[in-house]
């Protein structure tokens, strides 16, 4: 169980990495917002579910 707890945590870094570049990119591009709209929203939900199931899984390790 706890390598999964691993896993899950290396994807949040990796995917909050990704976000914390990635959106200020958009938002500073003319234009790329109502490109990248749903996309941005997407990445958001994806993070926090990512946030919600790492909480869930570390709830069963003692």
């Amino acid at each position: 169980m706890t390598i999964v707890i691993q896993i899950l945590v290396l994807a949040l870094v990796i995917f909050s990495t990704l976000l914390v570049v990635g959106i200020p990119v958009t938002f500073a591009s003319p234009g790329q917002w109502e490109k990248s709209k749903n996309l941005i929203y997407t990445g958001a939900g994806i993070w926090t579910g990512l946030v919600l199931i790492t909480g869930i899984f570390n709830s069963f390790i003692n």
